[in-house]
């Protein structure tokens, strides 16, 4: 029930926005029209799990290491080979930072993205993808990471000024290769919102409905999906820093007693 009213609650929000506001003063953010020059410049890629319609702009490339529980360390790096398409690859282990052997992922995990439509003023911006990388700890007698990876997805975002702030609304459906031993292969649902303010300071807040990841036989959800959200600080037109919190909802019925806390940066360079 309360995965319900989140979810309705969310899609109602975006409908209205969507319906109400558009882009401020003809630009593109989740487009190609003017080129990124500057990290201020380029749109989110993803929230905190869940992707946008954003891509990396041709010559780019960035650098992401996320530090998260049980020290844990995951490093990411993806290239804009077009202002459209997107390729990267990750890889990451449990306790790096401690005094325990290192539980490492199984495999360095890959992810492409193509944005089929950029946004206008009528139209959303509209992209497509595949993302093998799961978040936490890699599970082995489940075969999954403790939040599955989207695997193939398809996103829509929509930019606009609320105030004097950026914002952006974001809905997509992904379909995840990670079959716990359950077997929830259903596809799945998820949505977000991302702002910036004073240019330099952003907040973004997804919902992930967990369809695939719902109260099963072996208990390891409670059927409310994940609510995560995420406050960065772009120190300069290179770097970002940013501190998550993750599964506000407490699904988690197992090693979890509150919800994650993780940090995350971010380097972007042009070539």
């Amino acid at each position: 029930m309360l995965r319900k009213i989140v979810s309705y609650a969310i899609i109602t929000g975006v409908l209205m926005v969507t319906a109400q506001t558009g882009f401020g003063q003809g630009t593109t953010y989740f487009g190609d029209s003017e080129p990124a020059k500057s990290l201020y410049e380029i749109p989110p890629r993803v929230l905190v799990d869940a992707p946008t319609a954003g891509t990396l702009p041709r010559g780019c490339f960035d650098i992401v290491m996320r530090v998260y529980n049980n020290g844990g360390i995951l490093g990411k790096t993806s290239i804009g080979l077009s202002n459209r398409l997107m390729l990267g690859m990750s890889y990451g282990a449990e306790d790096v930072i401690s005094d325990y052997t290192a539980n490492a992922n199984p495999e360095i995990e890959f992810n492409i993205k193509l944005r089929l439509i950029d946004e206008d003023y009528y139209l959303p911006a509209l992209a497509i993808g595949f993302n093998s990388q799961g978040y936490g700890a890699w599970i082995k007698d489940r075969d999954r990471y403790t939040y599955k990876s989207k695997g193939f997805y398809g996103v829509v975002s929509r930019s606009f000024m609320l105030q004097s702030m950026n914002a952006g609304i974001h809905a997509g459906v992904n379909y995840s290769f990670e079959y716990d031993q359950d077997d929830e292969k259903d596809p799945t649902f998820f949505f977000g919102f991302d702002s910036r303010f004073q240019y330099n300071i952003g907040f973004y807040l997804e919902y992930d409905l967990a369809l695939n990841d719902d109260k099963s036989s072996a208990g390891y959800a409670k059927g409310r999906g994940y609510l995560n959200a995420g406050l960065k600080w772009m120190y300069s037109e290179n770097l970002e820093l940013e501190f998550v919190v993750k599964d506000l909802l407490q699904n988690r019925r197992q090693d979890s007693s509150t919800f994650g806390r993780e940090l995350r940066f971010t380097y972007i360079e042009f070539f």
